[in-house]
């Protein structure tokens, strides 16, 4: 499917309804229960959208929009949220998320973008050369990408209650 800004901003706008359909009001076990050692709960998952939110989208396509290639784009440190969520509700992260996102919404509507300046070019620190459209694109596939991560550590948690129905349950073998 060729990229189309409206329908990425649908995608964008429907995140932050969507975690909160899968867990507001759930017990605290719901939001903080992981897969194992080394990997991340919703409420994680939730924290480290929020640092998104401030640090990478908007932010890398107004560099791209004011330096192109000429800078990079800043780091992005994908563990933030450990530090920055530290004793905030699981409801107060996601009530932030939908806030910022909200806002990041409205910033984006308002660089007004082109066909052009979808093209335009920035530099990011790993991957050398990426295009404005990629940078977008990239956005939905990782919202979509910690939507499918949030649902499969919820599977996860019944893992050994289901029994031998595991056997027909994809997502418990992912």
């Amino acid at each position: 499917m060729k990229f189309e800004l409206e329908h990425a901003i649908q995608v964008l706008r429907r995140t932050p309804a969507t975690l909160k359909s899968l867990l507001l009001d759930l017990p605290e076990p719901w939001h903080v229960q992981n897969e194992g050692q080394g990997t991340w709960s919703p409420y994680d998952i939730f924290g480290h959208l929020i640092h998104a939110e401030h640090t990478d989208w908007i932010p890398r396509a107004k560099i791209i929009l004011e330096h192109g290639e000429a800078r990079a784009f800043d780091p992005f440190d994908r563990f933030a949220m450990f530090e920055d969520s530290s004793g905030k509700s699981a409801p107060e992260l996601l009530e932030t998320f939908a806030q910022l996102r909200t806002r990041s919404l409205q910033e984006l509507e308002s660089l007004n973008l082109t066909p052009e300046l979808l093209e335009k070019r920035g530099r990011h620190p790993e991957f050398g050369v990426v295009r404005m459209e990629q940078l977008l694109a990239t956005w939905v596939v990782h919202d979509l990408g910690h939507i499918r991560q949030v649902v499969r550590v919820m599977a996860k948690q019944y893992r050994d209650e289901v029994g031998p129905w595991k056997a027909y349950l994809p997502v418990l073998g992912e």
